[in-house]
């Protein structure tokens, strides 16, 4: 965590900044928002991850002599370019939304307000932390929310591109719901709880699938769950479970689970819970597994499956649909003292950005407690706390009149002029926020199908900007002079 991955950048956030110094604007600040356009897997919500590793990212930035000399070799940059490099810190301030709480499309989750070089250079992994951080959290918040009481255990740590993205992964699911991680590096680094038993090599190395679970129960009696799908759920494996708890419980233990890794999870679910009550073996819980998602974690709720552990991997940390897409863009320069919005306007109307210095507020209903939706300003609007009349961006003429509410600025201050005013909680700090974070949201918007929009709103002076300047962007021609080696904007 404290590894400087400040050469993490792309070559352009090198070069871009070699300009601002040779025209003397290293010193100017900008403002930059991270946010995405579409809302994770294409449902009602995303949740927020990855500020945990910004926040150490930050406070670790440095060009150490062997970077500088690297890009002295590129014959790219000045020799006070690279001087000012040697000596960089991050002197800015940034806001954020905190790990856990619950976000949506275009809406600012991350503000940085910095000299440009400072704000430039940090994009490339800011971004990259958001968009894993954010995957992650969310793939494990939903599955969490599908399961309602069954604990789920994470892992998928050999389905993750990589290391490094095995424990992120780990640490995100921990905070979207689940219980703990089989990654044991996870859980030393990051203090997370571990658990897992064994796979199905483990039960053909031994002559018999008997023999190997009285082997595992002989190590474990008294955390000892055996894996049954290896040759036949329901005539070999169910049945040899019960001899291995009829074992234990003689020597004075008792046989905690048995996991199903294959097959059709509600019939043999069913069927496992029959065997082992008839059994006499009541107690001995049901844990189920093999690549499991939302809606077949749903489905099997439906229909009543005695299922009372999931364990899951692969849509946590390399769910379908896994793109989150967040962007970092420069939305204003303060010039004289005062913010001026700038603004990508794009032949794409999506791609238009919100521009301008901005806070983010949650509106709540004070009567329900549910989150009416977010509302964008511009940073020194006043927000009128009794009465108040949303505005869709989308659709001008759909609009809300609400009272009895309260607003909540979702970003916290994380540094502030270079320094860490943000303590990131604890792990198992951070679920229990995100489990009463979810709590704050309509359940149509949590629905896995046609879920209902959270909107995120415009004030109606951030909203004029935005169409102003995209008006001003769209009507912008450059005449060229004669030889055409002269260009000015009009």
């Amino acid at each position: 965590m404290g590894r400087n991955l400040t050469m993490m950048t792309d070559l352009y956030e090198l070069t871009m900044s070699q300009v601002y110094f040779s025209k003397g604007m290293a010193n100017q600040e900008a403002v930059f928002d991270a946010f995405y356009r579409r809302n994770v897997f294409g449902k009602g919500y995303g949740v927020m991850g990855g500020l945990s590793n910004i926040v150490n990212f930050i406070k670790n930035i440095h060009f150490d002599d062997e970077d500088i000399e690297y890009l002295r070799s590129k014959k790219m940059f000045t020799e006070d370019f690279l001087t000012y490099l040697k000596d960089l810190k991050f002197t800015g301030t940034i806001y954020a939304i905190p790990d856990g709480t619950p976000i949506f499309a275009n809406e600012p989750i991350v503000t940085v307000k910095a000299p440009i070089i400072e704000a430039q250079i940090i994009e490339t992994i800011l971004l990259s932390y958001l968009n894993a951080g954010i995957m992650y959290t969310t793939a494990a918040k939903r599955v969490v929310e599908a399961a309602g009481d069954i604990p789920i255990s994470e892992f998928g740590a050999r389905r993750a591109l990589g290391p490094e993205t095995a424990i992120d992964a780990s640490e995100c699911a921990i905070v979207g719901g689940c219980k703990s991680t089989s990654n044991v590096l996870a859980g030393q680094e990051r203090d997370l709880a571990i658990s897992g038993t064994f796979a199905h090599s483990y039960v053909t190395s031994f002559p018999t699938e008997l023999e190997a679970f009285i082997a595992y129960a002989d190590i474990y009696p008294d955390n000892c769950t055996v894996l049954v799908d290896t040759y036949d759920v329901l005539r070999s494996g169910v049945p040899n479970a019960i001899k291995t708890a009829q074992y234990l419980r003689k020597k004075g233990h008792e046989l905690k689970a048995i996991r199903i890794d294959s097959g059709d999870l509600a019939y043999l679910s069913k069927e496992t819970r029959r065997m082992l009550d008839e059994a006499g073996f009541s107690n001995v819980k049901i844990c189920v597994s093999n690549g499991l998602k939302e809606r077949t974690i749903r489905a099997l709720k439906e229909q009543n499956a005695p299922i009372d552990l999931i364990g899951l991997g692969d849509n946590i940390v390399l769910p379908d649909e896994a793109r989150v897409g967040c962007v970092y863009k420069l939305v204003a320069l303060k010039e004289d003292d005062v913010y001026v919005s700038r603004i990508k306007a794009s032949n794409e109307e999506a791609k238009a950005i919100t521009p301008g210095y901005k806070i983010v507020y949650r509106i709540y209903d004070n009567e329900t407690g549910y989150a009416i939706g977010d509302l964008i300003s511009l940073y020194d609007e006043n927000i009128p706390t009794n009465e108040y009349t949303l505005i869709d961006p989308s659709n001008e003429m759909n609009t809300l009149t609400i009272k009895n509410y309260h607003l909540r600025k979702l970003q916290e201050p994380i540094f502030v002029d270079g320094k860490q005013v943000y303590q990131v909680p604890s792990v198992l700090e951070r679920q229990a926020y995100c489990n009463e974070e979810m709590k704050t949201l309509y359940p149509e918007v949590k629905r896995e199908e046609y879920s209902h929009k959270h909107y995120v709103d415009l004030t109606k002076k951030l909203l004029e900007e935005k169409k102003r300047l995209i008006k001003l962007a769209k009507s912008q021609k450059v005449e060229y002079d004669i030889d055409m080696s002269l260009k000015k904007e009009v």
